[in-house]
């Protein structure tokens, strides 16, 4: 079959490096893709919110699947638009309905559902800039540090967590009043902080029936020991090893199931990944976000750990019959660095070569933010390589990735070199 993937970072890389593996796949195509991703496949010039663009391409080449990376073409309605034309509702979109997505594109819609069908997490309440005053009197009465969210979406920076009340209060005015993050923060929801250790785990739906795909941890800090700047993520870890079989079926059972159950009850057509950000908090585990797909960089130590034909599993979603194929997962652990622009997460420069691609050997390069030209693979934005390595234990798959981005070089190259260290 012809499959289309809709993205351009090391998410969609891996996606389109695991999809083209597949003896189902004939034709594999990335709207709008990177230099990775046309090893994998075509590349095509197609926004992946362009719908009507990509309705032609699909009639026109025959697709028989789509699959969403990215939130913004889920949280604008790509799966209800595929569904509403007559010449596309037979092609399975990978992705939940505009309302689904909505556990991602509002925290406040999240939180609502959450409170709903008594999932486990943090005390909040939600303010708009009408209600300042009243959300001044309900910080006070919250302890510190203070957990400040964007209800919509904000490229994954629409988390702020202040550590006074004064910064508190200093922080939320700008939010609300000022717009800091535009009409992603028209509405503010404010959180009780949980203590304890974050990790995510990854579900597939076909909105009756549902896989658990590997935990794993991811790095957002910019600087060593999470210091510094949020990023979209400087790497991660699969398996998380504090994530046991105890704490799992605590998961399952507290969150997992509610929530395919929840969607539902609720009527929410739901046919792809549910992104299930954790605190494990003495053991006890509490949401702390939802995202409506899966994470980057997560999904470049989540997908490779996964033995099955993703195909298949993508085939079972669209049809309903998820609970008839078996998912096999690798017992290896996996560790991906990300290599960044210097700069970033503030200001870079885009355009340098990159050197050293083809003497990596023992890892997989992911391609985030690159493209290629007559003069080679250039870095094209601040994430611009994610390193992937496998290893019996977190020191052996992190060593060997470190070794292979030892190979590579780009003017003002920087990575983390402590990703998993906490973990070991």
């Amino acid at each position: 079959m012809n499959i289309l993937l809709l993205g351009s970072g090391g998410r969609e890389h891996a996606f389109a490096w695991k999809i083209s593996q597949s003896k189902k796949c004939s034709k594999l195509f990335i709207a709008p893709g990177n230099a990775g991703t046309s090893q994998c496949g075509t590349n095509v010039n197609i926004s992946a919110t362009d719908f009507d663009a990509i309705k032609k391409f699909c009639l026109e080449n025959k697709i028989a699947l789509v699959v969403v990376g990215p939130e913004d073409p889920l949280v604008k309605g790509i799966y209800d638009f595929f569904l509403a034309d007559d010449s596309l509702k037979r092609i399975p979109v990978i992705g939940p309905s505009k309302e689904g997505a909505q556990l991602e594109g509002s925290k406040d819609f999240a939180k609502a559902f959450m409170q709903r069908h008594n999932i486990p997490t943090a005390a909040y309440k939600t303010f708009t800039k009408e209600s300042l005053k009243d959300a001044y009197t309900f910080l006070e009465t919250l302890s510190a540090p203070y957990v400040l969210k964007a209800d919509g979406l904000a490229a994954g920076k629409g988390v702020v967590i202040p550590q006074t009340l004064e910064d508190a209060k200093s922080e939320l005015n700008e939010m609300l009043a000022n717009e800091k993050f535009g009409s992603a923060s028209s509405k503010v929801v404010i959180e009780e902080f949980l203590k304890g250790i974050e990790l995510s785990v990854f579900v597939l739906t076909d909105g009756k029936n549902y896989k658990i795909l590997p935990s794993a941890k991811d790095y957002k800090r910019i600087g060593e020991g999470d210091m510094g700047l949020n990023t979209g993520g400087m790497g991660a870890v699969s398996p998380v090893p504090f994530a046991d079989k105890a704490f799992l079926e605590k998961v399952e059972r507290r969150i997992i199931i509610p929530t395919v159950e929840g969607l539902k009850k609720d009527n929410i057509a739901y046919k792809g990944f549910i992104f299930i950000g954790l605190m494990n908090g003495g053991g006890d585990p509490y949401v702390i976000e939802y995202n409506c797909r899966m994470g980057d960089p997560e999904t470049e130590v989540v997908i490779p750990r996964i033995q099955s034909d993703i195909v298949d599993l993508f085939q079972a979603v669209g049809n309903g019959n998820l609970s008839e194929v078996e998912i096999l997962i690798s017992e290896e652990t996996a560790v991906t660095v990300m290599v960044v622009s210097g700069g970033y997460p503030e200001d870079y420069e885009k355009g340098k070569v990159i050197a050293g691609l083809d003497d990596v050997k023992d890892s997989l390069v992911f391609h985030a933010g690159t493209s290629s030209d007559s003069s080679g693979i250039k870095s094209a934005g601040g994430r611009v390589l994610a390193v992937t390595s496998f290893g019996k234990n977190i020191q052996e798959a992190s060593q060997r990735s470190y070794q292979s981005i030892s190979k590579l070089c780009f003017e003002k190259m920087n990575f983390r070199r402590d990703i998993g260290k906490d973990l070991i």
